[in-house]
Parts: structure tokens; C-alpha cells; sequence
């Protein structure tokens, strides 16, 4: 039987470009369980104009230092013991990342991990298919390997693997990070709203330029399933099924073909802000920016001939809570 000596409450906070997001949560090793105490996301904007200037802009620190020391107080509260920060994107490209390391370590305690792409698509397929993988010979369950895509607002990390033992993820995956996301390629290229079929050719083309070192760097035709990660696709998927208010069970795990992105995609890229904002499901945070993050996703589809998408609630904050704690390392709340 298990109890609550048998896990550990742990904290994974995910500063990617776009979001923020905390996820606290026990952690079973034994048994492979995960159970979510807290989960929540706010659009920061932390890479706010990196692209353009190589800077982050103070007004996005602010933002971003604002709600860290909301999930600060959250994460005490809770009793959580180990606390893992991971920066992505825009702290990677940026020339000032030292002063959000300086805002993250007084207002946690701790540094900021900014890992590379290739540590980032680690995390994300590990939190994105323990599930998968677990019931990998299950009837009805999408087969490895797994070609999983997390698509952020400054990069998209592709990862490769997918054989289970203990159903956790193989040590040897294909990993590689391409510097296309939502919101990068929305200030790159589509300045109008809605963007010119110039502007989105444009960004069509950075995408595929993007996706053929993809293929240059992992064998993505041994790839049986494509699992997709983050908010754009989350959101494409809750639009594609047709739902009124956002529903985190319903999008989980969902299947959602080509035709169907290709169909979102090229509606959202038609409307205009105020359109877009009518739509219950995106994150107001989300509405200027999911144009280009559909068009990734269904770029890829295209060009790697995927003819469906299993989307997936459960991403790098997973992977991240899941590398506090080890399966079978018979940790303990309070060690």
C-alpha cells in the first residue's frame, strides 16, 4: 500500500519565451505516479522583443519577477522540498540573462537552470510520454517511437525515442532545438493583422528551412507517432474538437489529423485580433501569437507526413518535476 511517506512533493517552474508555469506535485517513485497539488500558467512575455534587440526588456523582467514571487509563496505554502527552475529560449539568446538570474535567485532562493535545447527536449518527452510509454502494448495506445515536438514562443525542440523500460523513457534519444516559435516568427514576420499571404509565405519558409535540419539531424521517418507539446498546440486541438470553454481533460491525449490543423490553421491566420480574442479557448495571452504557432505545427505535419497530431497536457514541467526524483531511488518527503 501506498503512503504518504512514499513520495515527494516537488516544484518545477518552466520561464519559457512566451509562459510561465508552475506545476507542485507528489511524485511516487515506486509506482510511477505524478499527482498535480497546483498547476497553473500566465503569459509573461519573458522574450518580449529578444529577437530584435538580444535583450530582455525590463518591463518583461518585471512581469515575469511579479508572478515568480506569487508561485514563491505558492511553493511555500505547499511544504515542497526540492525547487527546480528551467529557462529556455529567451534567456538563452540573451545578453542580459545575468539580471534575471540575479531577480530569480532573491526572490527563490535559487538559480535558474538555462539549459540547452537539447536538455529541453529531454525534459519534454520525458514529462510527455511516461504515460505513453507505460501503456505502450495497450490496445488503442499511440505506438513508439515517438517523434515528440515542443513548440514554444522562441524555439521548437524535436526528440526522438520512445523504447520503455519501466515505463521510462530510453537514455539515448535524437534531440535537436530549431529557433522557430510563436512568437518569434509573429514579430518576425506577420505584422499585420491578419497577416499578408506574403508575411505567412514568409514565415512558411523560415519554418521549412527550420525543419530540414530537422531532418538532417534525427531520423524522423522512424517516428510511428507525433506528439504534440505547449500551448499552440493545445489550443489547435481544444479549436479542432469544437470547444466551448478550455478543458485540459478533453485536449489530453487527443488525436487530431492533418487536414484538421491544416483547417485551424488556416482560419485563425485569416482572422483578425478581435476575432481570434472571441474564441473562448485561447489564452488571451495566446491570441496574437497562435496564428504562427498553428502554422508550425501543421508545417510540420506537411513536410514529415504525419496524417495525425496526439496532443499532450503533459510537457517539460513534468520532466522537469520527474528529474527531482528518480524512479526507484527511494526518496522520501523530508529527506
Amino acid at each position: 500500500m501506498t503512503t504518504a511517506r512514499d513520495h515527494r512533493r516537488v516544484a518545477a517552474i518552466d520561464c519559457g519565451t512566451n509562459s510561465l508555469r508552475l506545476l507542485v506535485a507528489d511524485v511516487y517513485p515506486e509506482t510511477g505516479r505524478l499527482v498535480d497539488l497546483h498547476r497553473r500558467m500566465e503569459i509573461v512575455r519573458l522574450g518580449q522583443g529578444v529577437d530584435a534587440t538580444g535583450k530582455l526588456a525590463p518591463e518583461a523582467l518585471a512581469r515575469t519577477f511579479a508572478m515568480l514571487t506569487e508561485y514563491a509563496k505558492t511553493i511555500r505554502d505547499s511544504g515542497a522540498r526540492s525547487v527546480r527552475l528551467v529557462a529556455t529560449s529567451a534567456t538563452r539568446d540573451a545578453s542580459n540573462a545575468h539580471e534575471f538570474t540575479a531577480g530569480v535567485r532573491q526572490i527563490l532562493g535559487i538559480d535558474p537552470e538555462v539549459v540547452s535545447g537539447a536538455d529541453e527536449a529531454y525534459l519534454s518527452f520525458s514529462g510527455a510520454t511516461a504515460e505513453l510509454l507505460a501503456g505502450a502494448s495497450s490496445a488503442g495506445r499511440p505506438e513508439p517511437p515517438f517523434l515528440v515536438v515542443d513548440i514554444g514562443g522562441g524555439s521548437t525542440e524535436f526528440v526522438l525515442g520512445g523504447q520503455a523500460e519501466n515505463g521510462r523513457p530510453e537514455p539515448s534519444l535524437s534531440a535537436i532545438s530549431v529557433d522557430i516559435g510563436c512568437v518569434r516568427l509573429t514579430e518576425r514576420h506577420m505584422h499585420d493583422d491578419p497577416p499578408t499571404r506574403a508575411q505567412i509565405d514568409a514565415a512558411a519558409a523560415d519554418i521549412d528551412a527550420a525543419l530540414a535540419t530537422v531532418t538532417g539531424a534525427i531520423r524522423v521517418a522512424d517516428a510511428r507517432t507525433l506528439v504534440g507539446l505547449a500551448g499552440s498546440v493545445t489550443t489547435v486541438t481544444a479549436i479542432a474538437l469544437g470547444l466551448t470553454t478550455y478543458d485540459a481533460d478533453r485536449t489530453h491525449h487527443a488525436k487530431i489529423s492533418s487536414d484538421l490543423v491544416h483547417e485551424v490553421t488556416a482560419s485563425l491566420l485569416a482572422k483578425n485580433h478581435e476575432e481570434r480574442a472571441s474564441n473562448p479557448v485561447i489564452h488571451p495571452g495566446r491570441v496574437d501569437v497562435i496564428g504562427a504557432g498553428a502554422l508550425i505545427l501543421d508545417r510540420i505535419m506537411h513536410k514529415f507526413g504525419f496524417a495525425e497530431v496526439v496532443a499532450s497536457e503533459h510537457d517539460i514541467l513534468d520532466g522537469i518535476a520527474w528529474s527531482m526524483v528518480p524512479r526507484g531511488d527511494g526518496a522520501r518527503d523530508g529527506d
